[in-house]
């Protein structure tokens, strides 16, 4: 795991603070679960705001959350989740299909404010995969940062560098 430099609002943003919740109430080990989805956008300064946190858990992690959270099934796979606070908070086993090793995500997260992200090179792939039309704009600013930078982790953008996304 990668540690990085953390966005000023990180710790300001509600779902990352239910979430830090959870993971003191769980006692979840961070080396077990990955923020994925448009949540590392969020710790890199790339967005403001987000509307969910989507999560990939293995382990003793996924056993807690499993036995704890309420009982859901992925959107695009079906796949079973558990879920917080109305659903906001998702922790899944996989990621969206079984191209995604959900051990090499975990182990290859970037620890920002001692919470695991995924890489941006990996949420790239992931957008680009899906191409839904709310991944549009994400699409072009890490397009813009990853290849303007050539850093894959442990990015930090000024304001004044890219405008920030807010859903």
């Amino acid at each position: 795991m990668h540690e990085a430099v953390c966005s000023p609002t990180l710790s300001e943003d509600r779902l990352i603070r239910r979430l830090l919740t959870l993971v003191t109430q769980l006692e979840l080990d961070h080396r077990d679960f990955v923020i994925f989805g448009s949540g590392p956008l969020l710790a890199h300064g790339l967005r403001h705001h987000i509307r969910d946190l989507d999560i990939v858990a293995r382990g003793a992690t996924w056993q807690r959350v499993s036995q704890r959270g309420c009982p859901g099934a992925g959107s695009i796979n079906g796949a079973p989740m558990a879920l917080f606070w109305d659903g906001l908070i998702q922790f899944s086993r996989g990621w969206v299909s079984d191209d995604w090793d959900a051990d090499d995500l975990i182990d290859q997260a970037e620890i920002i404010q001692g919470l695991p992200f995924a890489r941006l090179t990996d949420v790239l792939a992931y957008k680009q995969t899906l191409l839904r039309p709310k991944d549009h704009r994400d699409i072009a600013v890490l397009n813009h940062v990853l290849h303007h930078t050539g850093r894959t982790h442990g990015l930090i953008l000024s304001h004044a560098a890219w405008p920030p996304v807010s859903s």
